[in-house]
């Protein structure tokens, strides 16, 4: 049982998605939820994927690691969404959503999620990308999608394992847990060797 590979850890993932919450449960790991208090601002000038990184560690920031017992391994994450390098984040409104789904339609965009590790004595972070592909969407469909799935806290405004997914998503390169929020193959990886 993979559990007892991490039996003496404590595990915590400061996360209020439960996207990641239960991507995480999934794994067959027990873990401490703890939600970060954080604006979500960056430095102008960074790359997608340092957006991701960044805003990771900043949610790690929020912890005082000092404090950690020796076997607490805490677990932040951050998912951008970016077209061409215009960032997509979470839409405040229907409005944002739409002109999200619109922006996606019939387009490749990239989907980062950033990990961070962090214990007592040590921080990795990591990060995975993945590409997506839409067919060209109608307003109907846009509509019936946010209507019915209210995609505000999703960056990109959609969820991947959604009804908009399963209808308008032609090609995937990468991980599709990663589009979901958290890369788990490579967050099983990395803590193994953690």
């Amino acid at each position: 049982m993979i559990n007892k590979r991490f039996q003496d850890k404590h595990l915590i993932l400061a996360s209020a998605s439960p996207r990641r919450q239960y991507l995480l449960k999934e794994l067959g790991l027990d873990f401490e939820i703890l939600a970060p208090q954080v604006r979500e601002d960056y430095p102008a000038g960074l790359t997608p994927e340092q957006i991701a990184v960044y805003l990771a560690e900043l949610k790690s920031r929020n912890f005082d690691s000092s404090r950690f017992p020796e076997e607490t391994i805490l677990i932040t994450a951050d998912t951008i969404v970016s077209i061409g390098n215009e960032i997509l984040g979470k839409p405040r409104n229907y409005n944002e959503a739409v002109c999200m789904l619109e922006k996606l339609s019939g387009q490749k965009h990239d989907v980062i999620t950033a990990v961070c590790l962090k214990s007592k004595s040590r921080q990795k972070t990591f990060h995975v990308l993945s590409s997506v592909y839409f067919k060209k969407l109608t307003l109907e469909e846009i509509d019936y999608y946010i209507e019915n799935f209210r995609p505000f806290d999703k960056a990109g405004g959609y969820g991947v394992q959604e009804w908009i997914g399963y209808i308008g998503i032609s090609k995937i390169e990468g991980s599709f847990f990663n589009i979901m929020g958290l890369p788990v193959k490579e967050l099983y990886e990395e803590l193994l060797k953690f």
